[in-house]
């Protein structure tokens, strides 16, 4: 963890915080909750965030006394909006107990939004939530014992009239979805539950990066100058590539450095281009579709591992998951028809096999360019019918 300890007074006690400083040394400020005792989860949740470019301040809580937990935020929220590093508004987070205090703090403090994971308990407060003007956002699990889906319909129905409340429920999830130290992590809940938090924090605190513009930088670098060192500078100290189909790319900064050194820069024919498709933009991702053209001229090792030059012209529908944190890229997937590309080096023949070559990047590009169902034997069979 990067953060420092700072001490907070509350009326006639005083208790610990954990404050972490975005990169830029400057941002919206965030208060993070968890359970009391329990928050080494939530102080590596703050400098996440904090890479993110919150001011992140997690507040070691010795109270779940709704009354008293929110006096302590009260003072919490105090000392952040007297950092220097604090520019402009303030959101609660929190995570179970915290999820409940969240909540609580939206209806009693003036904070300028709310998030709150599996909340349990909270149905005892309902009476408050005509008190909650800031944007809300509840992550509830599916399997969670403590929050019945009963519990979860009745805190959306107290909320219904709320035109900035947000409720998701991640299936097969149980409580503490979210806490990587826990039993109950889930890996892939908890992502896009924290990209949702993303989403509503961009919205309505900022800050609001141009990802659009950091990503074509990382493209520049990749393919138009060819540059190891420039392209590594985009992205996080420890960021990770996967090229699905071929299992290729690299994880952390040293192994994706060599990736990107020795096969992937030197193994792009100078012919290569990509063809955008559509793309896609979200608070903390950019999903690109494109083709990816170029004459085989020399082993293309992070597409066609093992496959000898052959001199011919290759298309392949392409998609790439680009995930940042903050202005940096954090990893990419990248997803592409495999098949379609072997067909078209000759090293796979296609007869009898549910596959085609060149076509596939030429239907995605144009759709009504290729008929489609030929590969369908029983196509012929449904003609006429309804």
């Amino acid at each position: 963890m990067n953060g420092q300890v700072i001490s907070i007074d509350a009326e006639s006690s005083s208790f610990d915080a954990h404050l972490a400083i975005p990169p830029a040394g400057s941002g919206p400020g965030l208060i993070l909750l968890d359970e009391v005792a329990k928050n080494e989860h939530v102080r590596h949740a703050a400098d996440e965030y904090a890479a993110e470019g919150y001011v992140s301040l997690a507040p070691s809580l010795r109270s779940l006394d709704a009354t008293r937990a929110t006096r302590a935020i009260d003072a919490a929220l105090t000392v952040l909006r007297a950092r220097p590093e604090v520019r402009g508004k303030i959101a609660v987070l929190g995570y179970g107990p915290g999820g409940l205090l969240a909540f609580v703090a939206a209806a009693r403090l003036k904070i300028n939004a709310a998030i709150s994971y599996y909340p349990a308990g909270l149905e005892a407060h309902l009476d408050e939530a005509s008190a909650v003007r800031c944007p809300i956002l509840f992550h509830f699990a599916e399997n969670d014992r403590h929050i019945t889906a009963a519990a979860r319909e009745k805190i959306r129905g107290a909320l219904a009239a709320h035109d900035s409340a947000e409720f998701f429920v991640y299936r097969g999830a149980d409580h503490g979805f979210s806490n990587r130290s826990g039993d109950s992590y889930d890996r892939i809940s908890a992502q896009i539950a924290r990209s949702r938090t993303i989403g509503l924090l961009r919205n309505h605190l900022g800050p609001r990066y141009d990802l659009n513009a950091m990503w074509e930088r990382h493209g520049d670098c990749e393919f138009a100058l060819r540059d190891v060192d420039a392209t590594m500078a985009t992205m996080v100290d420890e960021p990770y590539v996967n090229h699905i189909p071929t299992l290729t790319g690299g994880i952390g900064q040293r192994e994706l450095y060599r990736f990107y050194k020795h096969h992937f820069i030197p193994g792009l024919p100078k012919d290569t281009k990509m063809v955008p498709i559509s793309r896609t933009i979200g608070p903390d991702s950019v999903v690109d579709e494109v083709l990816f053209c170029f004459t085989h001229t020399q082993e293309v090792d992070f597409l066609l591992p093992g496959i000898a030059p052959t001199g011919k012209w290759v298309e392949v529908p392409l998609v790439v998951i680009i995930q940042f944190r903050g202005d940096k890229v954090a990893h990419e997937h990248i997803y592409w028809d495999s098949a379609s590309a072997l067909v078209q080096v000759g090293a796979l023949d296609p007869k009898g096999l549910p596959t085609t070559g060149i076509d596939t990047a030429r239907k995605a590009i144009d759709e009504k360019s290729i008929p489609s169902n030929r590969l369908m034997r029983r196509w012929a069979e449904s003609a006429g019918k309804d």
